[in-house]
């Protein structure tokens, strides 16, 4: 699995025309899923998600988690996270997971990050054209994975 996060003031996502889901100050998740994904990996990357401290504190310092701040958290599923450009001009998504497989594993991300994480979680469309806006805060932008291309997954290391 493999996730862009990005700590924003802001952001939306719309599906023909129509906001689906908002938050004012969090975290932008693009959510990309891979072979071998599983509810194991999903529960590693909401616990990272929750608790990675990535807003500043008092002395200015990314000592604060999403929670800490009062933010939210928009979850956007992307297939595209996962795009191999490395031959020719086409991307090829061969790496993705297929959607019957993905679509249940995002489903559980987002159940998971409700029920735990303790902040608002709003989603974009699985499987829809979608228009994201946001407003990002800093940058801070993370490429966070809970696998590597062993297939091994990553334990979190001394925070």
């Amino acid at each position: 699995m493999r996730v862009l996060l990005q700590r924003v003031k802001s952001a939306s996502v719309e599906v023909d025309g129509k906001v689906i889901g908002k938050i004012g100050q969090g975290l932008l998740a693009f959510v990309g899923f891979t072979h071998g994904d599983d509810a194991g990996a999903v529960a590693w990357m909401c616990e990272k998600i929750a608790r990675l401290r990535i807003f500043e504190d008092a002395a200015g310092k990314m000592n604060r988690s999403v929670a800490d701040v009062g933010g939210g958290i928009l979850l956007v599923p992307q297939f595209t996270l996962y795009a191999d450009a490395a031959k020719g001009n086409r991307p090829s998504f061969t790496d993705a997971a297929l959607p019957q497989v993905a679509e249940p594993l995002y489903e559980e991300m987002v159940r998971r990050l409700r029920e735990s994480s303790g902040v608002p979680v709003e989603t974009g469309s699985f499987r829809a054209e979608m228009a994201v806006a946001l407003v990002n805060d800093g940058p801070v932008t993370i490429i966070l994975e809970s696998n590597r291309l062993t297939g091994k997954r990553r334990v979190p290391g001394p925070e």
